[in-house]
């Protein structure tokens, strides 16, 4: 046989091409390449697509297999260790509702949905003895594919209501679903081959749930160590709660809703949420503020949390509390671009703390409370100068400071200030609305479909240049942000329970012109995939002033 005309697969992993049958499974492939590669392999990027690896290969594809130093990797370990929770459950408690909520710290938090009261000590415990028997007895994850309606009926069968709400809403002909043992669940993404590649994990109690604890990122064979973060939780609580009281806490639920016409309704109530959370925030500043304290407002949060208008909510609460903001811009206290610390790359890190001149930004903080008149500097970016314009600033008795920045948390970006004169203020989308049971949005999620809506719409990028800079992103909130999201006076979920149905005919458009030929074309399809389940709402129902404006456009504020 001529061996131009054999079917071949290249791999990545191992830079060549490697004969195959066709129907060859990507398992039989990645056994016979084990010895040579350096992953224990989880799933694998096909075409630049993530499959399990059970798919069957006819033709010429792109392989790389990918583990759980891989983002797709570890999002493949954490759902299939989601399944064996449920497993677990159902094996102990018959005919009781899992519920994965939310992550948080590296964990995520699970609950039995009405019956919280189960979860003691001993009952969290018997659950984590048996998700260790099913991993130690190596069962194999099924995939199979079968016509929606009949998926529906399964899952009507075993009590998953919410699965069967959302493939009602969903108009696909055909469902992945997955089995283990005796049970089916369904996910969008792939799941391992088997349960035996699951040994590292945790489960505790928390709260009135408890917490599923997958590897550490940076030690694998150890699972995360949970740090308690009490503002954090109470933030998502405190949306679940909302949530709860308007009858829509997944999007089968929010589907329905849209196509019965209520959104209108829907959209009035959670914008309502958000004033009403300005006004408190703004009622707190105020009472301070009028007893001689808070005189300066840092708004801190990661990327495409909605720090900018929030900014500018803030400050229209405020002044109904007799209070005039005057804004200072933290990138105008930028040092010389010659002084600017480099990453690991060694390119210029504007993301460091170090990045600003601390002692200036903090001299000047310290006239402007006490009243002196400063002359405020303007960095050129052009340049990579700072520049004095004559733009001076002086605060009056009625007036407060807003800085928004990301390191406003941070107690190194203004230790000459005192405690009591300062109010940090963390903003972020912590999402709370779920896909279903056992499938959350994630955050980051949110946040990144926010980016590059924006980035496409304001700033001349694509879908697949801004999906290229997240992960540089994300490591940078990781290092700058997060550690100190607990310093916060109060926390502002900026997430809008419609959003996601709002965007996503925006967000298919940009992210469908990211070609296959890319590595970015697995996160668009990723994020392809989720915003499928959303029945999609018109964005002229949404007010201008609406947070979710400073991506969309359309917003009656200047940016």
């Amino acid at each position: 046989m001529d061996t131009n005309d054999e079917l071949k697969i290249y791999c990545k992993n191992t830079e060549e091409y490697i004969p195959i049958d066709g129907g060859d499974t990507l398992m039989s492939v990645y056994n016979t390449l084990k010895p040579r590669l350096q992953v224990e392999a989880l799933c694998a990027m096909v075409n630049n697509k993530a499959e399990d690896l059970r798919y069957k290969v006819y033709g010429p594809k792109h392989v790389e297999f990918v583990g759980l130093n891989h983002s797709f990797g570890n999002r493949t370990y954490v759902r299939s260790l989601c399944m064996v929770l449920y497993k677990a459950i159902r094996d102990l408690y018959p005919g009781k509702r899992l519920r994965i909520e939310h992550s948080i710290s590296g964990g995520y938090y699970c609950k039995l949905k009405h019956d919280e009261h189960l979860l003691t000590a001993d009952t969290i415990a018997a659950i984590k003895a048996r998700m260790a028997e099913i991993v130690e007895q190596d069962i194999p994850f099924q995939r199979r594919e079968r016509l929606t309606t009949d998926v529906i009926e399964m899952f009507r069968q075993q009590g998953l209501d919410d699965k069967v709400r959302l493939l009602s809403t969903v108009p696909e002909l055909y469902t992945v679903y997955y089995k283990l043992g005796d049970i089916i669940d369904s996910f969008y993404g792939p799941l391992v081959p088997r349960t035996g590649l699951l040994k590292v994990f945790d489960l505790q109690p928390y709260e009135e749930g408890m917490l599923l604890l997958p590897p550490d990122k940076n030690s694998p064979d150890k699972p995360c160590q949970f740090k308690p973060m009490p503002k954090m939780f109470k933030a998502f609580t405190d949306h679940i709660a909302f949530n709860d009281v308007i009858g829509i806490d997944d999007v089968g639920k929010l589907n329905k809703a849209v196509k019965s016409q209520k959104a209108a309704l829907l959209i009035n109530v959670a914008e309502a949420l958000h004033n009403k959370m300005f006004d408190n925030i703004a009622r707190e500043i105020a009472g301070r503020f009028h007893n001689g304290e808070a005189r300066v407002v840092l708004i801190a949060g990661p990327s495409s949390s909605g720090k900018t208008t929030s900014s500018k909510r803030l400050a229209i609460q405020l002044a109904t509390y007799y209070i005039r903001p005057k804004v200072v811009e933290l990138d105008n206290y930028f040092v010389n671009r010659e002084h600017t610390p480099r990453d690991e790359k060694g390119d210029y890190d504007y993301e460091s703390l170090y990045a600003l001149d601390l002692e200036q930004f903090n001299r000047d903080l310290t006239d402007l409370i006490a009243g002196r008149e400063v002359n405020m500097p303007t960095y050129n970016f052009t340049t990579g100068q700072r520049e004095y314009r004559g733009n001076t600033l002086q605060l009056a008795e009625d007036e407060i400071l807003l800085i928004e920045g990301i390191h406003g948390l941070n107690p190194e970006l203004t230790p000459q200030i005192p405690e009591k004169l300062k109010f940090r203020l963390y903003v972020s989308a912590l999402t709370t609305l779920s896909i279903d049971d056992h499938n959350w949005v994630p955050t980051t999620d949110n946040r990144l479909l926010r980016r590059i809506i924006r980035d496409v719409k304001y700033r001349g990028s694509n879908a697949k240049d801004t999906i290229a800079r997240w992960a540089s992103v994300r490591r940078g909130e990781e290092k700058w942000i997060f550690p100190y999201q607990e310093n916060a006076d109060a926390m502002f979920n900026s997430s809008l329970i419609f959003e996601l149905a709002v965007m996503r005919r925006t967000a298919e458009d940009v992210l469908r012109q990211v070609p296959s030929n890319v590595p970015e074309y697995a996160e668009a399809n990723r994020l392809l995939k989720l915003l499928s389940y959303f029945e999609p709402l018109c964005d002229t129902v949404i007010p201008s002033i609406s947070l979710l404006r400073e991506f969309m456009g359309g917003s009656s504020f200047n940016y």
